[in-house]
């Protein structure tokens, strides 16, 4: 069994060729990382019955590697450095720490221009904004649709800010993609393969929610399907996991996934304090703690009133809570060596 074949730092252009060759001849896909050490070639498919020798015999190999995790292609193994995905002027990953901010549902243009502008000023990079809105109950206001959409791409223009949104069905993948710079998948449709699938075979960045009942290998997994289809800039996000006691809070928001994500995945890990708390009094100390856990970004709920929102007012900072959430949060980036972009 053979997943990663690393070359020695003096293999030439021509042995990494003849290698990547011989791994397609033999019917699988190759994904090629190149550093500034050592090139490292992975091989993507079921590689059981596979001989290691095949590969160490050919001229510029260091070391062939099997990787027993099912989550092949987003294993540290498989690519040892941090992935880091830009978004217009925007990188995310590695020493850059990223809030993603805006109110759970576009309601109307008055409440996203004014909340956008909010979230700019006081340094926030993404603006978020659900469109099509999945909720427990179908009488719940479930968002305003393609109508949404006009919205966030005026919006975007206004503002200079990527827009991410979310992504129920493949139906809307294209239509969305027009307008969001970022696909979210959210933790009701973690598991749905066909929405990963067709997902997977776009060029936009995902943002994928762990769902409320998985364990970090389903999670990993789900990334893999976006992965395997050739899409490498996979964003994953905790957002809390659902617990026998949900008397104070609306999840139980599982901060020891950060950095067990971070040991074994190389994509960057976002925290959401919102869904998984449910109250807008545990965002600023649960924030703090995701950043000290080594989360590489935020999501957070913002509403110019949260009293009078469509949706999740209860868990939505208001704008002014929103600046001093930014006050507080910056001295724990820099104490984790990171800077806000």
């Amino acid at each position: 069994m053979a997943d990663i074949i690393i070359m020695a730092s003096s293999a030439t252009e021509k042995q990494i060729n003849n290698v990547i060759k011989k791994v397609q001849g033999l019917g699988f896909d190759v994904n090629l990382s190149k550093g500034a050490e050592k090139t490292i070639i992975g091989i993507i498919g079921d590689t059981r019955g596979i001989s290691d020798e095949i590969f160490k015999i050919l001229p510029g190999v260091a070391q062939v590697i099997s990787i027993l995790k099912d989550y092949k292609l987003a294993s540290r193994e498989f690519h040892p450095q941090d992935t880091i995905i830009k978004v217009g002027g925007i990188e995310i990953g590695g020493n850059n720490f990223t809030i993603i901010a805006g109110p759970c549902s576009v309601e109307n243009r008055k409440q996203l221009f004014k909340t956008a502008e909010c979230i700019k000023k006081a340094g926030g990079s993404i603006l978020r904004g659900g469109a099509f809105k999945p909720r427990t109950s179908p009488y719940s206001f479930l968002g305003l649709g393609f109508e949404g959409l006009k919205l966030l791409k005026e919006v975007k223009e206004f503002s200079g800010m990527p827009i991410i949104t979310e992504v129920l069905s493949p139906e809307d993948i294209d239509g969305i993609s027009e307008v969001a710079d970022i696909l979210q998948i959210g933790a009701r449709n973690m598991f749905n393969y066909r929405l990963l699938q067709k997902v997977g075979r776009t060029k936009k960045p995902v943002f994928l929610k762990r769902a409320f009942s998985s364990t970090i290998t389903e999670f990993l997994n789900c990334a893999e399907y976006i992965l395997k289809e050739g899409n490498k800039d996979v964003i994953l996000c905790e957002r809390g996991i659902r617990s026998f006691d949900s008397t104070f809070t609306r999840n139980v928001l599982d901060l020891s996934a950060v950095p067990v994500l971070k040991k074994e995945s190389h994509l960057p890990v976002f925290v959401d304090p919102s869904h998984g708390t449910g109250r807008r009094d545990l965002i600023i100390p649960m924030g703090k703690a995701a950043i000290a856990a080594g989360a590489d970004g935020l999501m957070v709920e913002v509403h110019p009133k949260p009293e009078e929102a469509l949706s999740d007012g209860f868990q939505s900072l208001t704008l002014e809570m929103f600046n001093r959430f930014m006050d507080e949060i910056k001295p724990v980036v820099k104490v984790m060596n990171k800077k806000l972009c």
